[in-house]
């Protein structure tokens, strides 16, 4: 297994270099100016001299390698600083900058980190909770009237957009019943027991809304990899040797079954950081999601391109993580 993630992670490599380069490429392609925004009566070569300003004059292999350096050098040598108090040189190395805000792109998305952490990591927390047992129970009980009922609002959860079940929840709770607010106070500091209750309050309506679709979808996943698994010759073979209905059910089938969920568990687990885009707008979340897409409304290139590149990292990593989970509940599966 050592052996086997060591080589996953070499390949891992040249796999996100490429990406890098593709993200880059297909950014500067696009027609976004950032003085597309600016007044028509600024002249041409102040546009010129502010594009300058921006690195634009330089060729785009150039400012392709001036973002690795500033990506995958600058940044993790600022971090480790920040983290240890050592020093490297003399400290003034350049950093991937906003074109919007002037400052470091990693900055900020430490700075927004936490609010989609705190909505959207719950969200997908309490999601995966509740999605294995409803799963397991529908499953083990097929065509109950709990399957009947899990089946219906899994695939209502699932097939109602989040944009109409968060503006549904907004009208019914804070317009009609004003039980909870429909604006994200990102500014509310959490130091009582008053202050904590506002912080709950404020966060369960989005989180609500997330954890219904994040529970629609992994429950379904868990119910189909149950039911296949319910019938196999294993199972017939442990209950015809005495084995308790509770111990074939929950250490035979389930952990069978969540060898395939295990993938789509983790390849949601980038989603918490690249936050819930439409969730965030509607509950006005100053999270990534939102962070996002006031970058590319303003054309800003640079903290697109980091934060694409960011997600990308994600899957990649938990495509890992996955695969190294699979030898772990199956012990027929062998890598090395």
């Amino acid at each position: 297994m050592f052996a086997f993630t060591m080589r996953r992670l070499f390949f891992a490599v040249p796999t996100l270099l490429v990406i890098s380069f593709v993200i880059f490429a297909l950014l500067d392609l696009a027609p976004n100016d950032p003085t597309g925004d600016l007044p028509l009566t600024i002249p041409p070569e102040v546009r010129e001299q502010i594009r300058a300003s921006l690195g634009l004059d330089q060729p785009f292999l150039m400012r392709y390698l001036y973002w690795l350096q500033q990506f995958f050098i600058n940044e993790p040598l600022n971090l480790i600083e920040k983290l240890t108090g050592w020093q490297f040189g003399d400290g003034q190395r350049m950093r991937v900058l906003s074109w919007a805000t002037r400052s470091p792109v990693v900055d900020l998305v430490v700075q927004r980190m936490p609010q989609t952490l705190w909505v959207v990591g719950l969200a997908y927390l309490f999601g995966t909770i509740l999605a294995i047992p409803i799963g397991v129970i529908s499953a083990y009980k097929q065509y109950s009237i709990f399957d009947q009922i899990g089946t219906f609002i899994s695939m209502l959860g699932y097939s109602v957009p989040t944009f109409f079940t968060g503006v549904l929840l907004v009208v019914v709770f804070s317009s009609w019943l004003q039980w909870f607010p429909s604006v994200y106070d990102t500014n509310l500091q959490v130091n009582s027991w008053s202050s904590f209750l506002l912080q709950i309050k404020q966060m369960f309506l989005p989180v609500l809304v997330l954890t219904l679709y994040n529970v629609s979808q992994i429950s379904r996943f868990v119910r189909a990899s149950m039911l296949d698994n319910l019938h196999q010759d294993y199972v017939r073979t442990a209950r015809a040797k005495g084995v308790k209905e509770k111990t074939v059910l929950l250490v035979h089938v389930l952990r069978n079954s969540l060898i395939p969920v295990v993938t789509v568990i983790a390849l949601g687990v980038p989603t918490i950081f690249s936050g819930a885009i439409i969730t965030e707008q509607i509950f006005r979340v100053n999270g990534l999601g939102q962070l996002l897409i006031t970058a590319v409304q303003g054309a800003d290139i640079p903290l697109v391109q980091t934060l694409t590149f960011i997600f990308a990292v994600l899957i990649v990593l938990f495509n890992l993580i996955a695969d190294v989970l699979y030898g772990i509940l199956d012990p027929r599966i062998r890598y090395d």
